[in-house]
């Protein structure tokens, strides 16, 4: 084989090594979200549970939507603020932790609405259209890259049925592009690098991300007895 062609053959190898490198990072963070966001894992309960819970404390289903999203609202402002409180020394650590943190909570709001209004999580459609509200104005996008024909909403993807196959492919698709969003909102942090100071800048930027993920989710996730009727 000439030198030239070996090379090529080498970039070539290497790329797909990438690729794969990519596809597997993008499933394995779809898998952690849902782990602990919809199903529960550690001191996080399950979203059905933390739904039901609300809905326990408040005779009507848009109380118990509206208590959910000021808990997980607090939460994720909380998170904000501890991982921002150390300023520049403690970002290259907290941020990953922070990160993480706050897709787990507004994935656990956005199911937990989603189960108030009638969906069941344990279908594989209503769990990708659970994932799907994280990317906001992506979402078309995210269908069309994935093989899907955008309707525009994600209530039709959740009400729909669809092979496991094309559940998957959906799922890494919103995995690649929660990995962009997550290093978009990392560079978006490095001006919060004071101490003190950027633990409050930093809490009320998730704050007013994780209201702006559950208007969405409240646009999307109509109730079902609604739609049925």
């Amino acid at each position: 084989m000439a030198r030239n062609e070996r090379v090529r053959s080498g970039d070539e190898g290497d790329e797909q090594d990438g690729g794969s490198r990519l596809e597997s990072m993008a499933t394995a963070l779809v898998e952690r979200i849902v782990d602990a966001g919809i199903d529960g894992i550690g001191p996080m309960d399950p979203a059905s549970v933390v739904a039901d819970q609300a809905r326990g404390r408040h005779s009507r289903v848009e109380d118990a939507v509206d208590d959910l999203v000021r808990g997980h609202a607090k939460l994720a402002a909380a998170g904000g603020f501890v991982t921002g409180l150390g300023g520049i020394v403690t970002l290259p650590l907290a941020l990953p932790a922070n990160i993480a943190g706050f897709y787990g909570i507004a994935t656990r709001m956005v199911a937990g609405i989603a189960h108030l209004r009638g969906y069941d999580l344990s279908r594989p459609e209503v769990r990708a259209a659970v994932l799907l509200t994280l990317v906001g104005a992506d979402s078309k996008n995210v269908l069309q890259s994935s093989g899907f024909s955008p309707t525009g909403r994600i209530q039709d993807l959740a009400l729909g049925r669809l092979p496991g196959p094309a559940v998957m492919v959906l799922n890494k698709g919103i995995g690649f592009r929660l990995m962009s969003q997550a290093g978009t909102k990392g560079l978006s942090k490095l001006g919060r690098a004071v101490p003190v100071a950027g633990g409050a800048i930093s809490a009320g930027a998730d704050w007013w991300m994780l209201r702006k993920i559950a208007d969405s989710a409240r646009k999307e996730f109509v109730e079902r007895s609604a739609i049925e009727a």
